[in-house]
């Protein structure tokens, strides 16, 4: 079989997965911190040992039963959060060193360079990193790992340390290479650019273990955890539904519009967006379905707009506001408000 398979028990990590990535799929681990996502990528590099389980690249048993194969023999590309640079050695010659297997050392310099080159820190191959930023050297590593021409490809975080004008190019370099090398790639990520850009499919990890799967698409379409609510910027209340069109949250009702069928007592959630909901200092007039009273817990100016965060019967709602709303309604932690969202601007769908 061409592609990856792992089926992991890593009960120190409290980690317990099985997931397989065929060739020429790249696919996000996605998760809050301390779901486990690292610790999947270290198994798979061999850094870990599972109490049980089995990694498999392109029919190449790595871990199994009476195997474990060394980790520079894996043939599995591993970018971590930390660029990990020899500091003895040059850009270029740390580039070269992912590039040198199988190769003599000018073709191994002469490939190394051509992916500094690609990565925009070409011009110092010369270089100790020491003397690099923190971004520059994340691009060493990006070139090292690419150089080697990897059977898989494991991304930890690929983007994190460089600038966000940088990341695009960045970005754009790792999409032609994953959809020109055919080989399995496992990336993880918070950064919903990322996923769009460059993941095939999303597993979701919660507490060690697969809680949601499938195409982006399809998994911030319907985020069924807050996790996922909150990388694509909305509110998601879980309660359960009072017939086909409201939803009881605790001791907040949610009216809403369903496209699938919903009977009282299902287990419902609700998925609003926080430039749909509006905020007044008294009770509302006219015709929203939805309207609570809250308390403003938090303002964070974002650009020329301000996201409040709110406090609703015990749920936490995020609202986008104009920052010139804000200075109108004079609203800041403490302020007591009401919310107020259309029905129609509510989607209702089974948990």
């Amino acid at each position: 079989m061409s592609g990856l398979l792992a089926e992991l028990d890593l009960p120190e990590r409290g980690v317990r997965i099985d997931l397989e990535v065929p060739a020429g799929q790249t696919c996000a681990l996605i998760g809050p911190n301390g779901a486990g996502k690292s610790s999947v990528l270290e198994a798979i590099i061999g850094v870990l040992a599972p109490a049980h389980g089995h990694v498999v690249l392109n029919g190449r048993t790595l871990t199994g039963p009476g195997v474990s194969v060394p980790i520079h023999r894996r043939r599995v590309g591993w970018l971590a959060q930390r660029p990990l640079l020899f500091e003895h050695l040059s850009v270029l010659d740390n580039a070269a060193f992912g590039a040198a297997s199988g190769r003599p050392r000018a073709q191994a310099r002469e490939r190394a360079l051509n992916e500094l080159e690609r990565v925009g820190v070409a011009e110092l191959a010369g270089r100790r990193p020491g003397a690099l930023s923190g971004g520059q050297a994340q691009r060493v590593a990006i070139a090292r790992c690419l150089a080697a021409d990897p059977d898989a490809l494991l991304l930890d975080e690929p983007l994190a340390a460089i600038d966000v004008q940088g990341a695009a190019g960045i970005r754009q370099v790792l999409t032609e290479r994953l959809a020109q090398a055919r080989q399995p790639a496992l990336l993880v990520t918070h950064d919903l650019i990322d996923l769009w850009r460059l993941a095939d499919r999303v597993l979701v990890l919660a507490e060690g273990r697969i809680v949601e799967s499938g195409t982006v698409a399809e998994v911030m379409r319907r985020p069924r955890n807050q996790f996922l609510a909150h990388l694509g910027g909305r509110n998601l209340l879980a309660g359960a539904a009072l017939g086909r069109e409201a939803l009881q949250a605790g001791d907040l009702v949610v009216h809403g519009v369903g496209d699938t069928p919903l009977a009282t007592g299902d287990a419902t959630l609700a998925l609003i967006d926080p430039a749909a909901i509006a905020v007044h200092l008294t009770h509302p007039e006219g015709s929203p379905r939805n309207v609570w009273p809250a308390l403003v817990t938090g303002v964070e100016p974002r650009g020329d707009a301000a996201r409040l965060t709110c406090r609703a019967d015990g749920h936490t709602l995020n609202v986008d506001l104009t920052l010139a709303a804000v200075a109108e309604l004079g609203l800041a932690p403490g302020v007591e408000v009401w919310l107020s969202v259309k029905a129609s601007q509510v989607l209702l769908y089974s948990r």
